[in-house]
């Protein structure tokens, strides 16, 4: 029976020992009496197995796995077994982050599309309180009911519709950075202006701020004839100073904030003093002001045009310069 199962065909194996010399019966009783121990070295004992080999197999008994595992096997095997577990956790940590980033980009696009809906009446309602608290009392009020004489009324009649201009153009400005904030609440929305244009502004400002000093001064001292006194003086040209004193403090403010509307906020209160100057000639025709004054009026509305301009042209630039950043941003973005 067990020969019709299977044959087995072994090799011998093979066995390498050394042979250890037999000591004499004298040596033994030397070694006995002197009670010394000698500690020979055996060379370890090899045996190498042959692999078994069946030549025939009955018909019931299934075919036989070989595995022949390698050296290099033999130590990478369940190498990396104990990452198994680290890696199914950091899938795990992956997809629950990705369903959390989900969720949290879900909940804030509806606050951001809520606040998109507040943001449209703004540009409509901006402006037009803009235009309601300037430009009207500017234009069709009557100079009768601002201008009572060269008196101290007139000259509080008159910086009071300045404070109203400034209160509407205040409320403008900030409607104006509401607007111009980024859609998503995450991202900080901050402008800083470049020195260049703070530098050059700064002396636009002080440059429209000193020439009616001067005049002022020398009326005062006698150097510019016929001699205005200080009401009439103050009247054509104190609110001018108190509201450029006004907008010097506002930039400041817009560039110490970084907002986004310093580059809107010269053009807002240049426009207006453009029209301000105009009703100052006005009131210089009323008060019957010697011609330099008037020259100097004059002057100043057309340095104020002047820079108005050149604010509109950086306008134009800083519109060009954000284009060029958007379309290098989207190239780069294709790129990668």
């Amino acid at each position: 029976m067990n020969q019709g199962m299977s044959s087995l065909a072994q090799s011998p194996s093979t066995m390498s020992i050394t042979r250890i010399p037999q000591a004499h019966s004298k040596s033994m009783q030397l070694l006995k009496a002197s009670k010394v121990t000698h500690v020979r070295t055996v060379r370890h004992i090899h045996i190498r197995q042959s692999p078994v080999c069946c030549t025939k197999l009955s018909k019931w008994e299934p075919s036989p796995v070989t595995y022949a595992p390698t050296e290099k096997a033999g130590d990478n095997f369940l190498e990396k077994s104990s990452e198994i577990f680290e890696s199914l956790r950091s899938d795990n940590r992956g997809e629950s982050s990705a369903a959390k980033a989900e969720d949290l980009t879900d909940a804030t696009n509806q606050p951001v599309v809520q606040l998109q809906f507040l943001k449209w009446p703004l540009w409509l309602l901006g402006p037009s309180l803009l235009l309601s608290t300037g430009m009207v009392p500017t234009l069709w009020l009557p100079i009768s009911t601002i201008f009572l004489g060269p008196n101290v009324v007139s000259l509080l009649s008159l910086i009071g519709l300045d404070c109203i201009f400034n209160l509407g153009a205040t409320l403008f400005l900030l409607m104006a950075d509401y607007c111009a904030r980024s859609k998503n609440l995450g991202q900080a929305s901050k402008s800083k202006p470049p020195f260049s244009y703070q530098f050059w502004n700064i002396v636009a400002t002080l440059t429209g701020l000193v020439i009616p000093l001067m005049i002022l001064f020398g009326s005062q001292k006698g150097y510019l004839q016929p001699q205005l006194p200080f009401i009439p003086y103050a009247v054509l040209l104190g609110p001018y100073i108190l509201l450029l004193s006004v907008q010097m403090l506002t930039e400041m403010l817009t560039w110490h904030w970084q907002s986004p509307v310093w580059l809107v906020t010269p053009v807002v209160y240049e426009a207006y003093r453009v029209l301000q100057l105009m009703r100052g000639l006005k009131l210089g025709a009323e008060l019957s002001a010697p011609a330099w004054m008037m020259h100097t009026i004059r002057g100043l509305v057309c340095w104020w045009v002047l820079i108005l301009g050149v604010q509109l042209m950086r306008v134009a630039w800083f519109a060009g310069f954000t284009a060029r950043a958007r379309q290098q941003q989207s190239s780069a973005s294709a790129d990668a």
